[in-house]
């Protein structure tokens, strides 16, 4: 079909015209206009800078060999950011809210506290700008976390395990002191949620328009998407189920004790209801300020316990089902969203935020099942014609057609 009759077509369907034949409404479906028109047309326009492709990510309906019969399952794609993470925004919001109080000039160095996503954010941004990039981090993360930063040209300092999220959170702020260095805050910075008010919550709510937006499922790091976000979801759709997903190993907020904090909000030791979960960028060892202040309580309908083996495990399915390439965090958020819908009432629309890329966990348990090398049924297949073979144990064969 040409550009211009799928254009014609989809203005019809918009309107709702009986001229529209039968064949042309199923091969349109229910996709939007820029997903079938638009294609070919580019942007409309360049870009100044990789910052300025941080947000408006898409949303994602999940078909039906995941999703409940009788509802309907989203997942919003924050592995769209530039660097493919939702952690994107933090940077952007953290460091342009520097500038512009005036405390950040060309050559300073930033230092941040992060389990990987957020140093990467903030690497790109600093490279961006031409500031210097410092990231503390915790053993235990993927090491290709380590690596990306360090491509981006941060130095990367590892903490030890025994230290947990606060040990690395010390090391920043030792630096910092030590050397007269910025230090982003995300756990504390009220930049961090105030930009997921102005962006992630409005664009939620804009691209829901047409449906009606019943849940709202996400995780927390630092709080900051579920205070931003939720706030403005709440206010624009007050009907909204908000559901906050946390670690079964890890019941922070469940376990209804404080954090303990230092004067500039940092938590002053490791929670006692923390213990160490495979599910990365979700839930340090201490409940993020960002987090506290949202009153979260008040704001969520609900807190839902995640095991971390689902989490694991509704990644993959999201990969092999749904050709969605997500972390540890976006499979946990996404099984809290399915396990929501079994029991919505019909019709529910129910969208889940997917934090990062699957590449980010390569090292990790997501991928401790997938071998590098040809599995039996590959072998089979590569030796069902007689050239280019490279099977274990014999010699490759090349090009049997040219002897």
């Amino acid at each position: 079909m040409k550009v211009f009759e799928t254009v014609v077509l989809m203005v019809l369907l918009r309107l709702g015209s009986s001229l529209v034949p039968s064949w042309a409404k199923r091969m349109v479906g229910s996709r939007p206009l820029s997903a079938i028109a638009g294609r070919g047309s580019g942007r409309g326009g360049v870009y100044s800078d990789v910052t300025q492709l941080v947000g408006n990510t898409p949303v994602v309906k999940l078909n039906e060999k995941m999703a409940p019969p009788g509802v309907e399952v989203y997942a919003k794609c924050e592995f769209f950011n530039p660097l493919s993470s939702v952690k994107d925004r933090l940077a952007v919001a953290i460091i342009e809210d520097a500038e512009k109080k005036g405390l950040l000039k060309s050559g300073d160095t930033v230092v941040e506290a992060t389990s990987g996503n957020t140093g990467i954010a903030v690497a790109m941004v600093c490279a961006q700008r031409g500031y210097n990039c410092v990231i503390t981090m915790a053993e235990p993360f993927s090491v290709e976390r380590r690596r990306l930063m360090r491509m981006l040209g941060a130095k990367v300092i590892v903490t030890p395990k025994a230290g947990k999220g606060t040990g690395m959170v010390r090391k920043a702020e030792e630096l910092c002191a030590k050397h007269g260095w910025f230090l982003a805050h995300q756990f504390e910075n009220e930049a961090n949620w105030k930009f997921h008010q102005a962006t992630t919550g409005p664009e939620i709510v804009n691209d829901f328009k047409n449906k009606k937006l019943t849940h709202w499922v996400t995780g927390y790091g630092t709080g900051g998407t579920f205070h931003g976000a939720g706030k403005a979801i709440k206010k624009a759709l007050p009907k909204v189920k908000i559901i906050l997903a946390e670690p079964e190993a890890a019941p922070l907020l469940k376990s209804g004790v404080k954090t303990d904090r230092n004067p500039d909000g940092s938590p002053v030791d490791s929670h006692p209801a923390f213990a160490s979960h495979p599910i990365q960028g979700w839930t340090p060892d201490f409940i993020p300020k960002v987090l506290e202040d949202a009153e979260p309580q008040n704001l969520m309908d609900q807190l839902f316990m995640v095991p971390g083996s689902q989490g694991i495990k509704v990644a993959k399915d999201l990969a092999a089902f749904e050709g969605i390439l997500t972390g540890i965090s976006g499979g946990a958020t996404m099984y809290s969203a399915l396990e929501i819908a079994k029991t919505a009432p019909e019709n529910s629309i129910i969208l889940a935020m997917l934090p990062d890329t699957g590449e980010r966990y390569l090292s990790t348990p997501l991928y401790s099942d997938i071998p590098p090398d040809m599995s039996e049924a590959e072998l089979e297949i590569a030796m069902s014609t007689p050239s280019f073979q490279l099977i274990p144990g014999k010699p490759p064969v090349l090009d049997v057609s040219t002897k």
